[in-house]
């Protein structure tokens, strides 16, 4: 099992934000090239994203099943990507002076990746999370406290009939 652990600086909370927004899973999961839904009851238990992984033209259409979700704590995912397989993917916050100690742990558990011995498998899913690891930071230290969830869902285009005021006049 690969684990990797950062520091970042925000909070439990900020980091959760991002990782209870699926539209962000391909700017922070090195691999994921493109999103392509988000269930609406994401991240509830059961529910999943569908992304794609890969480089075109070389893009497997995967999906992103949510395990357990305890914010601010304790995330854990099981991304399927066949014919590759399947991995479960844990992720732990615990509050760190100012800011959050992230670690996070994953493992091949169904498909091919499953039978590769760990000492393979472990370096290079170690590299990409540390990429992964500095991705979240960035989006989770840098994201405006004030984007509540509600704008991140909103239709694009879509108008906040209170938000201007009075028009005309």
């Amino acid at each position: 099992m690969s684990t990797n652990v950062r520091y970042i600086n925000a909070s439990p909370e900020q980091v959760f934000d991002v990782l209870a927004d699926g539209w962000l899973f391909p700017v922070w999961v090195v691999g994921a090239s493109r999103m392509r839904e988000v269930a609406d009851d994401w991240p509830r238990v059961g529910s999943k994203l569908h992304h794609s992984f890969g480089v075109w033209p070389a893009v497997i259409d995967d999906e992103t099943t949510v395990l357990e979700w305890d914010p601010p704590r304790h995330m854990v995912i099981q991304p399927a990507g066949w014919p590759i397989g399947e991995a479960r993917v844990t992720i732990d916050v615990k509050p760190r002076g100012d800011g959050a100690l992230v670690r996070i742990r994953e493992r091949a558990v169904k498909g091919p990746g499953a039978f590769v011995p760990s000492l393979v498998l472990d370096v290079p899913l170690y590299v990409r999370n540390v990429e992964t690891l500095r991705r979240l930071a960035w989006i989770a230290e840098n994201r405006p406290q004030n984007d509540s969830t509600e704008s991140r869902t909103r239709t694009p285009g879509a108008v906040d009939e209170g938000a201007a005021g009075p028009v005309g006049g």
